[in-house]
């Protein structure tokens, strides 16, 4: 049963990016999503569509430290967590941070880059942490790894490794905008000449506070036992070479609470669920026959035979 609709407190946040990024609210709103669940986002999709400047446009909004790293072939992990270089006046090595110590990372073209390298975010991603020369060092909190990539099919991918593509809690594709968000923009020109005067709606230390609000979403027994069953459907189903793991699952729970605490409540519907299921999900599952990727609608038709309470 839903509670008072609530504003949220990003809703302004997401007023503003819908102005920028034309078209694409339900895709701005999973990038919300998984931000308040402190997870990170892959977007997979052709150039030009407007990757990089959500990005840019979120932490704009957020007032979050931003870099951007543009990866490729010959990039080494250094060039991402950082590098020790000897100081002679005072006889001891001094860390250079890389690109990595900032609260928003781009990680743009991510699969342009050998898996070497791919690997240098896995710990950063998922102890929020860089180990470097012996010593453990902690990554700006809020931490959040935004990381596009182009189609496997283009020339000068590498594919990314299951290991990797878990680390994202979420994974979305833009798309082409509609006709009517298409017109606009060739009407005014592109947006990203907008992002320089974007005011920032909250501070990066309102985030984390949002982000425990968030986790505490309240989540009935009878909602667990259709996300259980959820997850049970995938490792049944013979389509699929295996099913959502246990992470995937505590995944899923965290995108659907963020969900509806954008919405202005304090507890999930089996609708939330639907909404982040397929986000969670298709880079999480691949066709036992194929190899290749689940997609939406193959997440959409198994989901289709597993009652809603």
């Amino acid at each position: 049963m839903p509670l008072s609709r609530e504003p949220s407190p990003i809703a302004d946040v997401l007023a503003a990016a819908n102005e920028v990024i034309l078209g694409k609210e339900t895709q701005i709103r999973q990038a919300m999503a998984c931000l308040l669940a402190r997870g990170h986002l892959l977007i997979e999709d052709l150039p030009g569509v407007g990757k990089t400047t959500l990005a840019h446009t979120l932490a704009r909004l957020l007032g979050l430290q931003f870099s951007r790293i543009q990866f490729t072939s010959d990039m080494l992990p250094a060039d991402i967590v950082g590098i020790s270089i000897f100081d002679r006046t005072n006889s001891a090595f001094n860390f250079l941070p890389g690109p990595i110590f900032s609260q928003l990372v781009l990680a743009d073209e991510i699969n342009r880059a050998t898996p070497k390298t791919q690997s240098a975010l896995l710990e950063a991603m998922e102890e929020r942490q860089v180990s470097s020369d012996g010593q453990t060092r902690p990554l700006p909190e809020p931490f959040f790894v935004i990381a596009t990539q182009n189609p496997s099919y283009q020339i000068g991918t590498f594919p990314l490794p299951e290991s990797q593509l878990d680390r994202f809690l979420l994974r979305i594709e833009l798309g082409y905008p509609d006709r009517a968000a298409e017109r606009a923009l060739l009407e005014g020109g592109g947006r990203r000449q907008q992002l320089p005067a974007l005011a920032a709606r909250l501070a990066p230390e309102q985030i984390p506070a949002l982000q425990e609000r968030a986790a505490a979403v309240h989540v009935a027994p009878a909602l667990l036992d259709y996300v259980q069953a959820l997850v049970e459907a995938t490792r049944n189903s013979p389509d699929f070479t295996h099913g959502l793991s246990p992470r995937a699952a505590l995944a899923l729970l965290a995108a659907a609470r963020a969900w509806a605490f954008i919405d202005g409540r304090d507890m999930v519907l089996p609708e939330d669920v639907q909404a982040v299921l397929p986000g969670v999900a298709c880079h999480r599952l691949r066709h036992a026959h194929s190899g290749a990727l689940a997609r939406p609608a193959d997440i959409a038709a198994l989901a289709h035979g597993v009652a809603i309470p």
